[in-house]
């Protein structure tokens, strides 16, 4: 990368997206997950707390339901030290919730060639020091990058078909795990970028399950720097009493 292209990376603000329209239904509870209280505090601030910490991070969008714009929890985010903004942009799908986020974040005046990190409100294990490993890697590069962790167990491909028939499934072959790494986020790209890479996968039906996902669909190839175990994500129970353990 030549220096007047990193100059002009590092110009770039940085905004942090998180998408929080989802219902966490594999956990349970009255509230969606990412505002239900994980060792005292909703769980989505956590992160919040993260990026408010980052000093890089110039602005906070978190896209939620348009049914759930209005609920009262959103008010306990109001005095984490810096400006959150929470627009009705949920969609049915993940990607849709991000497209339309960003939508927004260009609407209302933010640089289209800016920087976005995305992150999913049920990492609460993200630090500022991640943040901030991720933010300067990515701005001495031409492409974005998300963090990621190299996988270090086997690797076990089923037999579906036993499953679906209500059995233990057999393990039919071992997938070699070298080059394989497991996503994390944040995942940091230009605003305008990500964005028309998401429509165009949203367009063609694509199955997308995250940002890079998507970017890669574009023809691009995100950088993979390395995260931390902290930084997983909260799903099932289990995962909820180890993030307890974690964070209390």
């Amino acid at each position: 990368m030549s220096p007047g292209n990193q100059v002009a990376n590092q110009a770039k603000r940085c905004h942090a997206v998180l998408p929080t329209a989802g219902t966490g239904s594999r956990l349970g509870g009255e509230l969606p997950k990412q505002f239900q209280r994980l060792a005292g505090k909703p769980m989505l601030a956590y992160a919040l707390n993260a990026f408010v910490q980052s000093p890089q991070i110039e602005s906070i969008w978190v896209g939620v339901s348009p049914g759930f714009i209005d609920h009262p929890i959103l008010k306990d985010f109001s005095n984490l030290g810096k400006p959150i903004h929470f627009l009705p942009t949920g969609g049915p799908t993940r990607q849709e919730t991000v497209r339309n986020t960003l939508a927004a974040l260009m609407s209302s005046g933010v640089d289209a060639d800016d920087w976005v990190l995305v992150h999913d409100a049920a990492r609460p294990g993200i630090t500022p020091a991640l943040i901030d490993k991720l933010i300067q890697t990515v701005q001495r590069s031409d492409s974005g990058g998300l963090l990621a962790i190299p996988l270090a167990d086997t690797l076990k491909q089923a037999d579906l078909n036993l499953a679906i028939a209500g059995n233990f499934p057999h393990s039919v072959k071992t997938i070699p795990r070298e080059h394989l790494w497991q996503a994390q986020t944040p995942q940091m790209f230009g605003i305008k970028k990500l964005h028309a890479a998401l429509e165009e996968a949203i367009r063609q039906e694509s199955d997308v399950t995250d940002e890079a996902s998507a970017m890669e669909l574009a023809g691009e190839k995100p950088l993979l720097i390395e995260g931390a175990t902290r930084n997983f994500k909260v799903t099932h129970p289990a995962d909820w009493e180890l993030m307890q353990l974690l964070l209390g």
